[in-house]
């Protein structure tokens, strides 16, 4: 950072109320610092030296001059000109217009001129920096943009992240503290009021603001330098402390797997299990949901995993397990030749979960058959791949001329019901990964009718509960495809857009640790968030479906000349991140024995850390007449064999659905 005597700093002055300090940039352009509230404010700037991708660092030294106590938000933007819609990026929350028009999932929409904050729709939205992968907003104009970059936490308070447009110029803006408007949106379709935070100036206070911006070329894509940059300079404050290794830890998560999710009877792995099992529904029976899907949350890849662990690690019960779930999914086809959506206890075989009548979503189907023919090379079995046929040629049969597989086909017809979305590019894989000629050319009809999708750096529609978003899983199944192809064939094509769908995947990327209060549970266990995924803008949680694509990420690393499972290569710009932070992460909080984190052991959680979900989460406990709060207060952790015993005072969970 420069010296108050470098020609880089300045004193800035001190604004009127509601007035605004414009800072010219070294490099081009200028920055606006504004103070909200009652004055009188000072403020002093230093620019750092130039990075490679760019970035500045900015300090600001803001001083309030009253002689009353008074609330007070410096907020600081960067505008450029932008006559057509502009692009926007907030890495894991906000990519564009975010949610397309014909979207059923109602979640934050940008739209110019819009002010509809019922349907949340608007040209300005304000968020709490949490919600966001890296805290940074960029936006892209008519010939280029700018990005600016905080840290999650000020010297203020929680940092906010800002974008609006209006008359022709579309402005990334920082706040300090955060201010959500025009509504607070928490995942569901009824947002809250706007809610924001207040930081009360004392006479005389003086605080030191850091942030960093840089310019952005005209291409989308210039978003993947800049952000890999901030990642290694936020690693040395962001530790991960796993309690397990890897090996250890697939151990522990295959036997909860099979302990606790796995039901012989008909042969399913229940998609959610309640971690209390004391607890019971209002019919007196667990709350367990009894459901699986074919594919996604539940089904054939879980199954495939476990089978592969079981052979692995000689593990019988679990190899016969898998197979049952395989084989109950395989001998039940819907009568349009493909696997149904779901099963459920009470109905049985069902559609996906989707408004349309009868629809099957076609990133579920291509998941389970894309695992299935992987589970056929670990277990060779006639029924299966009979199955595995049958689905792969009625969706070659459905493909169109462009190459678009469709993303909602009926189960009783295989009409297409939607071409919209890009969820079928999990078929791409599928399809390449058959062996078969005629599959592959239309693999490669359908990876460049899907590229579309991985070129303007907006892929939606693979999960199911979302609709039309765009999701951290669309990234996923991007990377897969498009590996798949170039693994087959070799062309720079394909791997080129495996590369680029994997930094927007990447996007979603947690960057930093969040700062969770040090009575909440995850803060007692020290849960670290660098290196886990947000699913996505409409459903805001981390997730561990990241580990679906580690295999295709490390040979990604491979074929562009480094290795992203151990960060070593010659420096090639456009090598991926170092992986061990998303096969370290996932660890955290996976119990060996029963209780250490109030779960039996096991059982992990299929969604971390979302913004306010702490004091959702007790007020849920609450109404429930549970425990709120962590049972222990302290910050340190239990010792690896301090599995509560019955003689302890705490009873053990029942034994597994297998083994009653």
């Amino acid at each position: 950072m420069t010296s108050a005597s470098d020609p880089a700093a300045g004193a800035a002055g001190s604004p009127a109320p509601g007035a605004a300090i414009l800072i010219a940039v070294p490099d081009g352009g200028e920055v606006r610092v504004e103070v909200l509230g009652a004055g009188p404010f000072a403020v002093a700037y230093g620019w750092g030296e130039r990075r490679a991708s760019g970035r500045r660092e900015l300090r600001l030294d803001v001083r309030y001059g009253g002689a009353e106590p008074a609330a007070a938000t410096v907020r600081v933007s960067r505008s450029v000109p932008s006559e057509d819609e502009p692009w926007w990026l907030i890495p894991g929350l906000f990519y564009g217009e975010n949610r397309p028009a014909a979207c059923h999932r109602v979640f934050p929409r940008f739209e110019p001129g819009a002010d509809r904050p019922d349907e949340m729709v608007s040209a300005s939205w304000g968020f709490r920096a949490d919600r966001a992968a890296t805290p940074a907003v960029l936006v892209w104009g008519e010939d280029g943009g700018a990005a600016l970059i905080a840290d999650e936490v000020s010297p203020l308070g929680l940092t906010g992240l800002e974008l609006s447009y209006d008359d022709g110029r579309a402005t990334a803006a920082l706040l300090f503290p955060y201010r959500e408007h025009p509504v607070t949106y928490y995942g569901s379709a009824d947002p809250l009021p706007a809610q924001a935070a207040t930081h009360v100036w004392q006479p005389g206070e003086a605080r030191t603001l850091t942030l960093a911006t840089a310019p952005l070329p005209a291409d989308r894509h210039a978003y993947a330098p800049l952000l890999r940059e901030d990642r290694d300079l936020r690693l040395p404050d962001a530790p991960i402390e796993p309690w397990e290794d890897v090996t250890t830890a697939a151990g522990i998560a295959a036997e909860g797997l099979y302990r606790w999710h796995y039901d012989p009877d008909p042969g399913v792995l229940l998609e959610t299990v309640g971690f209390d099992r004391e607890v019971s529904g209002g019919d007196g029976q667990r709350v367990d949901r009894q459901a699986m899907h074919v594919g996604w949350v539940s089904g054939i890849p879980w199954a495939t995993a476990l089978l592969e662990h079981g052979l692995r690690t000689g593990r019988p019960e679990h190899v016969a397990a898998a197979e049952r779930v395989i084989g109950f999914i395989c001998a039940n086809l819907s009568p349009s030749g493909t696997f149904w959506g779901t099963w459920y206890r009470k109905t049985g075989w069902a559609q996906s979960w989707s408004p349309v009548k009868d629809a099957l979503h076609a990133r579920t189907l291509g998941e389970a058959t894309l695992f299935l023919l992987r589970a056929l090379r670990l277990r060779p079995n006639a029924e299966w791949a009979a199955a595995a046929r049958s689905n792969l040629d009625v969706m070659v049969a459905r493909q169109r001329p462009d190459g678009n597989l469709g993303t909602l086909h009926h189960a009783v017809t295989g009409e297409v019901l939607s071409w919209s979305g890009a969820s079928g590019l999990t078929w791409v894989a599928a399809l390449a990964e058959s062996g078969d000629p005629g599959d592959l050319r239309a693999a490669e009809r359908a990876g460049e009718y899907y590229a579309r999708f991985v070129e303007d750096e907006f892929i939606y529609g693979a999960p199911e509960d979302v609709d039309l978003a765009p999701t951290s899983e669309d990234g996923y199944a991007a990377v897969m495809a498009y590996m798949a192809l170039h693994r087959r064939t070799g062309a720079a094509r394909w791997l080129d857009l495996a590369r680029r769908a994997a930094d927007w995947m990447l996007t979603f990327r947690y960057t930093y640790n969040v700062r969770f209060g040090p009575r909440t549970p995850l803060g007692v266990y020290g849960f670290a968030t660098r290196g886990a995924d947000q699913a996505s803008p409409s459903n805001q949680h981390l997730h561990a479906y990241g580990l679906v694509c580690t295999a295709e990420l490390a040979e990604l690393s491979e074929a562009l000349g480094g290795s992203v499972l151990r960060g070593a290569g010659p420096g090639d710009p456009r090598l991926l991140p170092p992986a061990p932070p998303r096969g370290r992460r996932r660890p955290q909080r996976l119990p060996r024995h029963d209780h250490r984190t109030l779960l039996p052991d096991g059982l992990l959680p299929a969604e971390g850390h979302v913004p306010d979900a702490v004091a959702r989460l007790e007020r849920r406990r609450a109404a429930a007449g549970l425990r709120t709060g962590p049972r222990r207060q302290t910050g340190r952790r239990l010792p690896r064999d301090a599995g509560l015993t019955p003689a302890q005072g705490v009873r053990r969970s029942r034994p597994p659905l297998a083994r009653r």
